[in-house]
């Protein structure tokens, strides 16, 4: 199978401590640890790109199977929270909560069945799935 699009990131210095940027200089992110891991806190770090990516992933899911659907979902957001985990063999893992805020009109079942649709479109819930636990909240 052929990729629709390729992204390209290169990150250069000491890992959580350099700097990450695109091919296509669109995004340039100095990273550091975050304050609670130690670090000086003055840099985005991986947990933040990955949330940042896979909100957007999501909202971009969700209204795909909403438009399917004729719904209208303009006034949704998604919230991604990336939980960087200690695993009992010494490494980690990664955890997540997408919170959606759907409009009045989709709360109770309707807007759960839509948010379950757009996770099983979505190409990060695809690449996670299995791999990472992931809770969908219906806000």
């Amino acid at each position: 199978m052929s990729a629709l699009y390729t992204a390209i990131a290169t990150a250069d210095g000491n890992g959580r401590n350099g700097r990450t940027r695109t091919n296509d200089g669109q995004l340039d992110v100095q990273l550091a640890f975050p304050k609670e891991l130690g670090g000086s806190g003055a840099g985005s770090n991986p947990e933040q790109l990955f949330a940042a990516g896979y909100a957007a992933c999501f909202s971009s899911a969700l209204g795909l199977i909403a438009g399917q659907k004729k719904l209208d979902v303009t006034d949704h957001s998604v919230t991604a929270e990336v939980g960087l985990n200690p695993t009992d063999a010494g490494g980690f893992a990664l955890s997540v909560t997408l919170r959606v805020e759907l409009p009045e009109a989709l709360q109770g079942d309707a807007g759960r069945e839509l948010v379950e649709a757009a996770h099983q479109v979505c190409p990060y819930s695809n690449a996670t799935r299995g791999n990472i636990d992931v809770n969908l909240v219906v806000e």
